[in-house]
């Protein structure tokens, strides 16, 4: 068994009792997911299953899509409505103003990663320092919000819409608005909508996913992981170096079509998918770099 899931991930689940659901329901242990969720957030968790868990890592820079609730006058030590109230201020914007400040927010920005994230320090996840009263200093980190769009408005909340690099901690970006506008505010609801090529209107909740197997219709959830590499260019091998691409070697051949050096390809024997390579020249010839066999 091999392939990849759009997942609808519920709140109140973390990204890993996700995957821990679907290795109990397939009897499979090679499961692994790309883009962690927040256990509170909902929406797009892709979970890459049996061999396909190996191309993980070329989807781990996806740029993302996420509908966000802010609440205004109310901060959190968590940056959401799942931790303890720190401040409640009154508030007292308009939408000119709120949109005003939106825009101050799109293109690249730097952000402190919050206490409660899994981000590093000193071997140690910074939630598990967060949850013993520790604080300490975070290097800001540039991240890119393509778009930022406010979908409606009332007295104390907004929902906003927003496009964004990897690395983006929404929680943040409300924290940062809420001081920006002078009444602080944290993140009440978020729902990933997209992850690079996943989206929303093609996931499956749990429930679909199990009816699917008890049906016999795993097919259709199951997914080839290259449906989802079509932003790679295609090369077929020809039979006699298929056997050169499973042992990890250094293809040569008819490549002169792919012209741009370091590009990342989609490898077929014509009628499977054999993984992904890397076009690389050596002198005047080019040549595949195999990067991951996921056949």
């Amino acid at each position: 068994m091999k392939g990849v899931i759009n997942v609808l991930k519920p709140p109140g689940m973390t990204s890993h009792d996700v995957v821990n659901f679907l290795r109990r329901l397939f009897q499979i242990k090679k499961i692994g997911h790309s883009g962690t969720l927040d256990p509170a957030a909902a929406g797009v968790l892709p979970v890459f299953i049996g061999k396909a868990a190996k191309a993980i890592e070329f989807f781990m820079d996806d740029d993302k899509e996420y509908i966000a609730e802010m609440r205004f006058g109310v901060t959190t030590d968590t940056g959401d409505l799942d931790g303890n109230v720190t401040n409640i201020s009154k508030v007292n914007i308009t939408k000119s103003h709120l949109e005003e400040i939106l825009k101050q927010f799109t293109g690249e920005i730097s952000q402190v990663p919050p206490m409660y994230s899994a981000v590093r320090y000193k071997g140690k996840k910074l939630y598990e320092l967060a949850r013993k009263g520790i604080v300490v200093e975070r290097k800001p980190r540039n991240v890119k919000i393509y778009s930022l769009d406010l979908i409606d408005y009332s007295h104390d909340t907004a929902i906003v819409k927003v496009a964004c690099s990897k690395g983006t901690y929404i929680r943040t970006l409300c924290e940062d608005i809420g001081n920006m506008l002078g009444c602080g505010a944290c993140l009440s609801c978020l729902v990933r909508t997209s992850s690079g090529p996943f989206k929303i209107e093609n996931s499956f909740t749990l429930e679909e996913i199990q009816d699917a197997v008890l049906n016999g219709k795993l097919d259709d959830v199951l997914l080839p992981v290259d449906r989802f590499l079509e932003k790679m260019p295609k090369v077929n091998l020809a039979v006699d170096k298929e056997g050169f691409f499973s042992k990890g070697k250094m293809i040569n051949g008819d490549f002169q079509f792919l012209n741009d050096i370091d590009t990342l390809v989609r490898v077929y024997n014509n009628k499977e998918f054999l993984g992904i390579a890397k076009v690389v020249k050596d002198k005047d010839s080019i040549l595949l770099q195999v990067l991951k066999s996921l056949k």
